[in-house]
Formats: C-alpha cells, sequence, structure tokens
C-alpha cells in the first residue's frame, strides 16, 4: 500500500503543477487563441472539440439594404429583404466551407451567435433569436439548433441579419438571423458520421451521426433527420481526504465512464396556401441510453481498511413531441394557433456498493426513480394594425406535471439492502398556467425602432404526497425595448423587461446523491423567481475587417432559486428573497482582408458575468453557487484561396464560483485551458472529411470540497480533493449529401 499511497500524491501535485505549467507556457507563447467546447459530466470537465469554426472572405461584405449593391445581387424571389434588415448573406457566400444544411451556414455569420430556444416558460414570448422565413422556431426539441440542422442547404435562400424590435414578434430584440429557404423541387439529403477516439481509458464513440432527407415543391416544404447524439466520455487520478485539522487521513485512486446515446427521428412540415394561410408541423421520437460507472480504489490510513467502491447510475429515457402552428387571415389582421404536447418517462437507478479487502460484508446503498412527465400547451396570437404600427394580442394555456416514484434502500450490517426512509422522494407536482400579453410595435423613426409588452399570468401549483400544497400566483410581465440605427455601419438595441422565471419541477422533490453523500429535502413553497432584466446591445460592422457584437445586462432578481434551510431542519432547493446579476457578453469576427491577405478568419467570444445574493446560512454577501464568472472562447480558420483544404485551431477557458450547500462548499476547476487544431478537405469524393485533435494541453479536471459538521461556526468534518485527467481526444468528421 504505501507504494500506491506516494502514487497518488506523486499524480495529484503533477495535476497541480501542471496548471501553472500550462499558463506560463502560453502566457510566454504570448498565445491567446482558438476555441474548443466543452461538456460537464459528472465530477469532470470532458471536451468535444467544436470544429465549426468560421471563415469566409466573401461574408465580410456585411451587404447594408439601402445600397445599390444589395438591390443589384438580392434574389427577386416574393420573399424580398425587409428594409430593417442589418445585413444579408447569399447562398453563394458560404459555398468555401461546403456547408450541408443551414446550421452549418448560421454559424458563419461573422458576429452572430446563436441562443435561446430552451428557456422560454411555455411557449411564451420568442427566446431564440433566430427564424425561418420571418416565423419563430415552435417546439421545445425543435430548437434553433435541430430546427437549422435539418434545412438543407440547397434550399438556403439568404441569410438576414435583422432588427428585433422590428418585428411583429414579441420577446425578441437585438440582432436576430432570418433564414429564408425555398424548396429546390426536389429530394435532396445529407449524412454526417463522427468516430471518435481518446487515449486515455474511453471506449471509442463510434455511433455518432445523422442522416436526413429534404423536399417539397413550390407551396410546401419538408425535412426528415435521423440522429443519434452519442458520447463516450470518461477521467481518471486520484483524490485526497483531510480531516478539519487537514491531516490526511484516505488516498483514493478513481476512474470514471460517462456513456450516452440520444437517438431520435423527427421533422417538419411546412406548406404556404395561394390565400396566404401557413400551416407549420413538428414531431420527433426520441430516447436515451445513460451510463455511468465510477470505481474507486479507496485507502484509509487511519484505520487501514481498503476498499473498493463501486458507482453505477442508469437513466433510459424515451418519450415524444408533437407541435404546430397555423396562420391565417382573420378580420383587419392575421390569426396564428398553435399547439405542443410531450410527454416521456423515465426510470433511472444509482446504485454504490463499497467491497472490503476483508470479511466484511457489503455495504451500499440504491436510489430508483420512476419518472413520468409532460407539458401541453395552446397558444393564440393575433397580429393587426393599428395607431401607426401593429399589435400582438396573446393568449396561453399549460398543463405542466412531474409524477416521480421513489425508492430508498441501505445495506444492513449483514450487507442485504433494506428499505430506507426518504420523506417527499415520492410525489406529484401540477401547474395550470393561463397568460396573456398585449405587444405593440412601430417606428418612431426612420431608423429608430420601438416595441412594448404589457401582459401577466396565473398560475397554480400543487404538489401531492406527505408535503402536499396547492397555491395560486398571479404576475404581471412586460417589456420596452429600443433598436437604434446609429449610423451606417452601428445598431444599438435597449430592452427592459419585468420576467417570471421557470421552475425546475424536480426541485420540489426529495432525493439524494449516493456520490457525494448529500439528501435534499422536499420543499412544496418554491415559487418562480421575478426579475427586472436591463439589457444594451451594441452591432458594429468592421467592413473587410469583420463585425462586432457586445451585449451588456444587469438582472435584478426576487425569490431567487438556491440552497436554503428548511423550517422542520435539513435543506433544499428554495427561495432567497432578492439577488443580483450582472455581465457583459461579446462575439467579435476578425477577418483578414482588411490585413492584405484574403482566407483567415478567427472568432472570439467572451462572457464575463458577477452575481451577489445573502447566504442564507451565514448572511454574508456571496456569488450565486455555480454561477459562471468567465467564459473565453477563440476559433481561428483559414481557407487555402482556390483549394479544399483548410485548417486551423480553438481555445476555451472558464470559471465558476463555488456551489454552495448549508454544510458544504464546492468547486470545480480546470487546468489553464483546452486547445484544439483540425485540418479539412471539402471535396474527396464530394464529402467533407475533417480531422481534429483536442485536449493538446492535457488539460487537467479539479475538484475540490470542504463538508462542515457546522458551517456556521466554520467547524470541518472533511475536504477532498479530486484531480482527474482525459486524455488526447481523436475525432474524424465525413459529412456528405445525397
Amino acid at each position: 500500500m504505501p507504494t500506491r499511497r506516494w502514487t497518488s500524491y506523486a499524480l495529484l501535485a503533477y495535476a497541480r503543477l501542471g496548471r501553472l505549467k500550462a499558463c506560463a507556457l502560453m502566457l510566454g507563447a504570448g498565445l491567446c487563441v482558438p476555441v474548443a467546447a466543452q461538456e460537464q459530466v459528472g465530477a469532470g470537465l470532458n471536451i468535444e472539440a467544436d470544429l465549426t469554426v468560421d471563415t469566409d472572405t466573401r461574408l465580410q461584405r456585411a451587404i447594408d439594404p439601402d445600397a445599390p449593391e444589395a438591390l443589384a445581387t438580392a434574389p427577386s424571389d416574393p420573399q424580398a429583404a425587409s428594409t430593417n434588415a442589418r445585413s444579408i448573406f447569399l447562398r453563394e457566400e458560404f459555398d468555401r466551407f461546403a456547408p450541408r444544411n443551414a446550421l452549418d451556414m448560421a454559424r458563419q455569420v461573422p458576429g452572430f451567435t446563436i441562443r435561446g430556444g430552451s428557456g422560454a416558460r411555455g411557449l411564451g414570448q420568442a427566446d431564440a433569436n433566430v427564424l425561418i422565413n420571418g416565423r419563430r422556431i415552435s417546439g421545445k426539441a425543435n430548437g434553433p439548433v435541430e430546427a437549422l440542422q435539418r434545412i438543407i442547404s440547397d434550399d438556403v435562400v439568404r441569410l438576414e441579419l435583422v432588427d428585433g424590435a422590428s418585428l411583429d414578434i414579441g420577446g425578441l430584440s437585438g440582432q436576430v438571423l432570418n433564414v429564408i429557404t425555398a424548396s429546390s423541387g426536389r429530394i435532396t439529403g445529407q449524412f454526417r458520421a463522427a468516430p471518435q477516439f481518446r487515449t486515455r481509458g474511453t471506449p471509442a464513440r463510434l455511433l455518432d451521426g445523422s442522416v436526413g432527407i429534404a423536399g417539397g415543391g413550390a407551396k410546401d416544404e419538408w425535412n426528415l433527420a435521423l440522429r443519434n447524439n452519442s458520447s463516450r466520455l470518461g477521467n481518471d487520478g486520484p483524490a485526497v481526504l483531510t480531516n478539519g485539522a487537514g491531516e490526511v487521513f484516505e488516498l483514493r485512486d478513481d476512474k470514471a465512464n460517462f456513456n450516452t446515446d440520444r437517438m431520435s427521428l423527427g421533422g417538419t412540415f411546412t406548406r404556404a396556401a395561394d390565400n396566404g394561410n401557413v400551416l407549420n408541423l413538428t414531431g420527433e421520437v426520441f430516447g436515451t441510453i445513460y451510463r455511468e460507472t465510477e470505481i474507486s480504489l479507496q485507502d484509509n490510513l487511519v484505520v487501514p481498511i481498503q476498499r473498493e467502491r463501486l458507482l453505477q447510475i442508469s437513466r433510459d429515457q424515451k418519450g415524444f413531441e408533437l407541435g404546430g402552428d397555423y396562420e391565417f387571415a382573420a378580420g383587419p389582421g392575421r390569426l396564428k394557433l398553435i399547439g405542443l404536447h410531450r410527454l416521456e418517462g423515465q426510470p433511472q437507478t444509482t446504485r454504490t456498493q463499497t467491497r472490503f479487502l476483508d470479511d466484511r460484508p457489503l455495504a451500499g446503498s440504491e436510489f430508483r426513480r420512476d419518472i413520468q412527465q409532460g407539458e401541453s400547451i395552446f397558444r393564440s396570437e393575433y397580429t393587426f394594425p393599428a395607431l401607426g404600427g401593429s399589435f400582438v394580442a396573446a393568449m396561453e394555456g399549460a398543463l405542466n406535471f412531474l409524477d416521480i416514484d421513489a425508492d430508498l434502500l441501505v445495506r444492513d450490517a449483514a450487507g442485504l439492502l433494506q428499505p430506507a426512509v426518504l420523506a417527499g422522494a415520492s410525489a406529484r407536482v401540477d401547474e395550470e398556467r393561463a397568460d396573456a400579453g398585449l405587444t405593440y410595435s412601430r417606428a418612431l423613426a426612420p431608423a429608430l425602432q420601438f416595441q412594448a409588452s404589457l401582459g401577466g399570468e396565473f398560475s397554480r401549483l400543487s404538489q401531492s404526497g406527505p408535503f402536499g400544497l396547492t397555491r395560486e400566483f398571479v404576475r404581471p410581465k412586460g417589456f420596452v425595448a429600443l433598436d437604434w440605427k446609429a449610423a451606417r455601419t452601428l445598431n444599438l438595441a435597449g430592452r427592459i423587461e419585468r420576467n417570471v422565471g421557470q421552475l425546475n419541477f424536480f426541485d420540489f422533490i426529495a432525493r439524494v446523491d449516493l456520490d457525494l453523500g448529500r439528501a435534499d429535502g422536499s420543499n412544496a413553497n418554491l415559487v418562480p423567481p421575478q426579475s427586472w432584466i436591463y439589457e444594451l446591445e451594441t452591432s458594429l460592422r468592421l467592413g473587410a475587417f469583420g463585425n462586432a457584437n457586445l451585449r451588456g445586462f444587469y438582472e435584478d432578481i426576487a425569490d431567487i432559486v438556491d440552497q436554503i434551510p428548511l423550517a422542520d431542519g435539513g435543506q433544499a432547493v428554495g427561495n432567497i428573497a432578492a439577488a443580483r446579476r450582472y455581465g457583459v457578453n461579446g462575439d467579435v469576427t476578425l477577418l483578414s482582408d482588411g490585413f492584405g491577405w484574403n482566407g483567415t478568419r478567427v472568432d472570439l467570444r467572451f462572457a464575463f458575468r458577477g452575481s451577489e445574493v445573502a447566504d442564507p446560512l451565514l448572511g454574508n454577501p456571496r456569488e450565486l453557487s455555480g454561477n459562471e464568472t468567465i467564459n473565453l472562447r477563440g476559433n481561428m480558420r483559414h481557407d487555402f484561396a482556390g483549394k479544399v483544404w483548410a485548417l486551423g485551431g480553438g481555445f476555451d477557458w472558464q470559471e465558476f464560483a463555488p456551489q454552495v450547500r448549508l454544510d458544504e462548499i464546492s468547486l470545480r476547476s480546470y487546468s489553464f485551458g483546452m486547445a484544439s487544431a483540425f485540418v479539412e478537405n471539402k471535396n474527396v469524393a464530394g464529402m467533407t472529411i475533417r480531422g481534429s485533435i483536442a485536449n493538446l494541453l492535457d488539460r487537467t479536471n479539479f475538484f475540490d470540497r470542504t463538508v462542515f459538521a457546522d458551517r456556521l461556526n466554520g467547524v470541518v468534518s472533511f475536504a477532498e480533493s479530486r484531480a482527474r485527467r482525459f486524455g488526447t481526444i481523436f475525432t474524424l468528421e465525413i459529412e456528405g449529401s445525397f
């Protein structure tokens, strides 16, 4: 055992020093370059390289719709470019990237990042900054990324960056991407496969990919996609546990794997009739298989006990979503009716089993949950002209539920599983909600767009079980937005909003974390947070040098959701009276054309965020638990002129605030950054093949936590420090069309 003990110490020290070495290396080289996307799973951060980085010489034109060139080059289709467009990008301008779908094109628009699509309460007002043919994307599973992936590139006419406040769509402000499509009149298809291999203790990912087809005629368009989002992630490394006096009492060697396959079949159908009526239908059936395994070899130094702990988590999800909308003329305006129904089930089991190297019986426990959840929504929107602008009157009704049947079992002194009491772990949460609002939009001046909305919602929340409770709420909401084209190349957008947040129904119900030894009680008193949000967005076109977008925000929140003490003891997710969030997000695209050469593009994305809340136990101000404070990402790509080759790379770095519980403070952190590189050939027998290598800096994931016997008085029970590595990642992406 002494040999393994000193090996663990050495590995942990090496991982810690790795952060300093990487920082010194990057600073010494003067590098601050490109990006890779990331996934956080279990106790570590595991990385997937985002190789869809941007660059096209012609994209820097950012055609102004007021300029003669724009009028001359815009196609003469029925959906003419709107006068509020900031920039227009024709389909041909993306040819250098050999795009297979609209998503490939959207990711190349300078200074633009897709956001939203999942955080809206119900269908509500639009929260995604992507439109298709001037219409918002309806659905939950059918978010902006999924919708754009299904649109074949041949069906894209152009992409427009427009002023959100000028649209008759409540909730949009700042720059919005409008994707104009027209069916090619033939059936086309696309496919993608992305096998991935890692050098450190993780099985190969072989089944990640998709295949899709699309077709239509003069009046209708349809698409269908079969997809498997697959991941094979893992990490390993040492852990050290110390007591309240800082003395090491246990060493661990951990190895974890996280395997996911999410399979789905989804599609859309759109038909525009001669009388202007428009029908949209969306649907998806899906299933997820998730398996997590962690083996921990544990050596207690105080009482010489050697043991092996096995953690296993399984989740099997299946469900479907159906949605649609129908828009038609009604009186002086147009009426759109929207419906959505989603249902899913998810049995899941978490099991820990500790085997001692002597004759002791097994120890451990098991937590089982059978989960059923669903959502049904009906919404109507009536748009009509009045008072020099247009009004949108909207009403929405929704029924949501979450039903959990749970069991906790703990091994007794003989090693046998016995039922244990976990009050409030089996319960049902229902919400009935209705809201209404009126939105008004108009141009106050040729370069100044105005939009305002006023509304409110009624909701009834009820929870069954031993802590059952039924409550009713009335919440006002609305916003005011201005979008000003201050100069030919400069847009300013401001917004003030009163917002009602979305609750996670799982937070109402008691649960345990067998891995970290945590337990949350049931809290039926949880209420949706409300906030005043202030935003200012600046969009600057830099001509041949690129584009830049900067957004600052401040959020004053009532009833923020965080960890709180329960009146009868224990802790749970609950509400704290007041909090604030603030920060700045930026997207900058730099093109080489302005510097005298063609084909190189650098995309920089950054976010600096802060927050403040009064700790419910100590009363002192602190960051919101787990708040992301820094996010820096950069992509670089060079396309060789007249050739099919491209190369590039990426870099990213994140920092988070500690996660605070009543008896624990934990922090996930990482060595300096994540770097990647790729090479791409855009015509290998008509296919695009991209090879990449990620984690070039051999990043290490750290997890540190301090568990208190009494946090109020600073009495520490023990502390744990983990360091895990996940090796080099090799990915081969193959994309093609048929």
